[in-house]
């Protein structure tokens, strides 16, 4: 029973949804599968009578609220038929002012149509009044381009124009005039080009004309940062390995803030070529303008450079002008690079740049031959020295000019050679060979501050007047070695890239000017027959041995760290040195042929009929000649030479002395003859004793020992070799039978 109950509930809900459905497609939705369900089910005939039982409710539920309110709905049926009998009076009006309306809207349309004429007429004449308006506006701007290019406001003319071609012409296309000024824009173009080509060219005419001053201001410039770095390193010595342009030097000058183009003395204003770039580059012809601007810069350059140069002038101004030209030209020109790289590489400023230091290298070399002093050579190297170090602070290649330094080096160390051999030989040949003498403290001191010489006394224990073991041509050379020196350093300050150079040349100089200027030229002056100058020239030679070594010392300190260490040797030392030697031998040579000349003044009687009582003239002036000259011309040779003369000149006496005995024209010799050789041999010893010196003695002992030997009561001892060796060993075994013979045919 419950489930025949639900059944029936389920077709009643099934109903009801079907009665509700809101529009014709639910409720076919609805009622189609309602009735398949119960046909599948049997259940047809309960579903009908469910939607029979719902219509019966509906019905029943109408007619209740009918009942209830009839009067209600009388009235309004009234009300109604009322409304109706108003809205049929309302239709007639509405057609009636239908009618009217339809009267005034055949004027309306009539009106309407003249409306619309009048106003094509008017769109007809605002048209042409914009058209003429804009063809005004576009002559206009034609007319502003050509304004703007009188007033030389070529950028501002050529935007102008190229507004006038992308904007205003298309507003004006279908006019004739925008065809007429379209075809006048190339030629436009054209003018702006040749406009800003003409204000570029008077830019670069004043640049080229500015170049030599703008140099001379970098000249300046580059002096006072010298001028700087020294004082800097006067404060901190560390700072000398430290050269112009190095990083150290550039770090500590840059609170100097200077712009070589832009300052009080001169002003560089690029806008021009900038001007001119845009103009080109808004054109297109960039490539071709760069080729112009080359082409110019490059003809710029020719004429920069002058036939010829001078370099004698006193100021060297010819000089200055075309180096300070070359510097202004090339500072520009990086300027430039750096302003504006896509108009000049570095590739284009560098190769005008060698073109124009191999002219100027060019130019110079021609006019070289014209320099013969060294000293303007050494301005010249320093004119071109602050050259390379202004341009080298513009980061341009400098090897160039470095390797030509080198050969101003060569030709000034040369010319210092021709000058100061000249001034060597001049000294060498007007000295007077004698100690120099000094009056008082003044001279003493500026002697013995230039020159290489120890004092052999302290400077408060000297008496004035006094002599100085040297001739005044040592302190002269001395003077002059030092300003050798100097003269070939002075050519490394401020700019030079081979100081290894420097000191190889120096050496080679310096040993050249000592050994064939000084030494040879003292040399040559040993020929002289006079004892004095002789000596005084073995005393300078020893003194410029001294020196020589001091040199060396000198050399040492004063190279360059570059060069090879170790230590130096000049060959003048050795020259000196042995050449010493030579004096010493001439001084033999004179003082044998001296006491030669003596000798032969001899007068022995050797067959005298008396004995002499006193010594032989000869024997006696030679003694006094040795005398003589050991006390006065000797005097300033150290002990050990004049010992060595000594010795020298007795052995050479001895030896002439005896030869006189044994001379072939001496046939016989007597006692008395005998007596006299032995009273000079005698007087002869006493001096020899009075020196002071028992070596020198060694010299008379076969002199002695053959007087002895002649004047023997046993002369057969002699042929006995014992009794000869003891008594007569130093007799020459041949001379001592000859004199015995010349003495037994007595």
């Amino acid at each position: 029973m419950p489930a025949v109950y639900e059944a029936r509930n389920e077709l009643e809900h099934a109903a009801q949804q079907i009665v509700l459905s809101p529009s014709e497609n639910e409720y076919f939705d609805q009622l189609i599968p309602a009735i398949k369900g119960a046909s599948r089910d049997g259940r047809g005939y309960q579903l009908l009578q469910s939607l029979s039982q719902y219509s019966d409710d509906r019905e029943a539920e109408i007619e209740k609220i009918c009942n209830s309110n009839h009067q209600e709905f009388v009235a309004s049926v009234n009300q109604l038929l009322r409304v109706r009998e108003g809205t049929a009076n309302i239709t007639s009006e509405i057609l009636s002012l239908n009618q009217s309306i339809q009267s005034s809207t055949e004027n309306l349309a009539k009106q309407k149509k003249a409306l619309v004429q009048s106003r094509g007429v008017r769109r007809n004449i605002d048209e042409t009044t914009q058209a003429l308006k804009d063809c005004l506006e576009v002559l206009r701007l034609a007319n502003q381009v050509h304004d703007l290019l009188d007033k030389k406001s070529h950028y501002a003319a050529l935007r102008a124009l190229d507004e006038l071609q992308t904007v205003h012409l298309k507003e004006v296309t279908q006019y004739k005039i925008a065809e007429m000024i379209q075809k006048s824009v190339p030629a436009t173009k054209r003018l702006i080009a040749e406009a800003v080509m003409s204000d570029l060219n008077t830019w670069l005419f004043r640049i080229r004309e500015t170049s030599q001053f703008l140099g001379e201001v970098a000249f300046y410039h580059t002096e006072q940062r010298r001028a700087r770095q020294k004082d800097r390193a006067e404060k901190f010595e560390y700072l000398n390995s430290f050269k112009l342009n190095s990083a150290i030097e550039q770090v500590a000058d840059e609170t100097e803030e200077f712009d070589i183009l832009d300052n009080e003395e001169v002003q560089v204003d690029f806008t021009p070529l900038f001007e001119c770039l845009h103009i080109h580059d808004a054109l297109g012809q960039n490539e071709t303008f760069r080729a112009d601007y080359a082409a110019t810069r490059k003809q710029q350059k020719d004429l920069l450079l002058p036939a010829s140069v001078t370099l004698i002038d006193p100021e060297e101004a010819s000089l200055h002008e075309l180096l300070e030209g070359i510097a202004g030209f090339a500072i520009v020109e990086r300027a430039t690079m750096k302003k504006a790289p896509e108009l000049r590489s570095s590739v284009d400023v560098d190769e005008l740049w060698d073109s124009m230091c191999q002219s100027a290298i060019s130019l110079i070399s021609k006019a070289l031959h014209e320099v013969d002093n060294a000293e303007i050579l050494l301005k010249i190297k320093n004119v071109i020295a602050l050259f390379v170090q202004t341009m080298e602070s513009w980061n341009y290649p400098v090897g160039m000019l470095d390797s030509f330094l080198l050969t101003l080096f060569e030709k000034y160390s040369e010319l210092l050679k021709r000058r100061f051999s000249d001034d060597f030989q001049e000294i060498v040949s007007t000295d007077d060979y004698m100690p120099m003498p000094i009056n008082n403290h003044d001279e003493y001191d500026k002697v013995v501050n230039v020159s290489w010489y120890t004092p052999d006394k302290a400077r408060n224990e000297l008496l004035f007047p006094c002599v100085l073991p040297f001739s005044q041509m040592y302190p002269l050379c001395c003077i002059d070695i030092r300003n050798f020196l100097n003269q070939f350093y002075f050519f490394s300050d401020n700019h030079f890239q081979h100081p290894r150079v420097i000191d190889e040349t120096l050496k080679m100089s310096l040993d050249e000017l000592l050994s064939e200027k000084v030494c040879h030229s003292l040399v040559e002056r040993l020929s002289t027959q006079y004892l004095g100058q002789i000596v005084q020239i073995l005393i300078n030679l020893e003194h410029f041995e001294i020196a020589c070594q001091e040199l060396e010392q000198l050399l040492v300190a004063a190279r360059s760290p570059s060069s090879a260490g170790g230590s130096i040797y000049l060959n003048a030392t050795e020259e000196f040195r042995s050449n010493k030697k030579t004096a010493e031998k001439r001084i033999f040579e004179v003082v044998n042929s001296k006491i030669d000349d003596l000798i032969e003044t001899a007068e022995y009687d050797w067959m005298a009929p008396t004995l002499e009582t006193e010594p032989s003239n000869y024997m006696q002036t030679l003694t006094r000649y040795l005398s003589n000259i050991m006390n006065s011309v000797l005097l300033g040779l150290p002990a050990e030479i004049k010992e060595l003369i000594y010795f020298d000149a007795l052995s050479h006496a001895a030896t002439m002395i005896l030869s006189l005995p044994l001379s072939p024209d001496v046939r016989r010799i007597n006692p008395n003859g005998v007596a006299a050789l032995a009273k000079d041999v005698r007087y002869l010893t006493d001096f020899v004793d009075t020196l002071g010196n028992p070596i020198l003695q060694q010299n008379l002992e076969e002199l002695q020992q053959t007087i002895l030997l002649m004047q023997a009561e046993n002369s057969d001892e002699y042929y006995d070799k014992s009794t000869r060796n003891k008594k007569y060993g130093r007799v020459d075994a041949m001379n001592g039978p000859l004199l015995l013979e010349k003495y037994g045919v007595f």
